[in-house]
């Protein structure tokens, strides 16, 4: 794995009424500080890729849908230098997982219907200034087939 990538293993607190399900704790050893909660989607086949923060680690959980999600290494200096993750979140993989700064990101819908995540982030967005770099989703650097359908 991606040096510096985490996963919190998520599960479901089922009872008569519904369920439940902790997502992020302040005293999670993958906790590092609160800056903004915020709620994206996207629709079934859509990419939504690729950028790097420098200084936000991004903390995603997907509430419904299944998301296909894209990470590499561009850190020069990392120990994992140029290596690429492949995680599949959502309905049949409930994980909150967790993206330091500087890790290029992204994914794509695979489910059948829209795909709902919410990312928790260590810094409040910036209009003004935003620490968002990206690249196309298709046309870059990164050997990532984002219409892989199999193994």
């Amino acid at each position: 794995m991606i040096e510096g990538v985490k996963i919190k293993k998520l599960k479901y607190i089922p009872d008569s009424r519904g369920r439940l399900m902790e997502i992020f704790r302040n005293d999670d050893d993958i906790f590092i500080q609160f800056g903004q909660v915020y709620m994206t989607t996207t629709y079934p086949g859509v990419v939504k890729a690729w950028h790097y923060h420098k200084k936000q680690t991004d903390n995603v959980v997907v509430l419904k849908g299944i998301l296909r999600v894209g990470l590499y290494d561009d850190r020069k200096d990392s120990s994992t230098y140029k290596e690429i993750n492949e995680f599949f979140i959502g309905d049949y993989n409930p994980i909150l997982l967790s993206i330091p700064p500087q890790i290029y990101h992204g994914w794509k819908c695979v489910s059948l219907e829209e795909g709902i995540a919410v990312n928790i982030s260590t810094h409040v967005y910036d209009h003004n200034d935003p620490d968002e770099y990206r690249l196309d989703p298709h046309d870059n650097f990164i050997s990532f087939d984002w219409n892989k359908k199999d193994g």
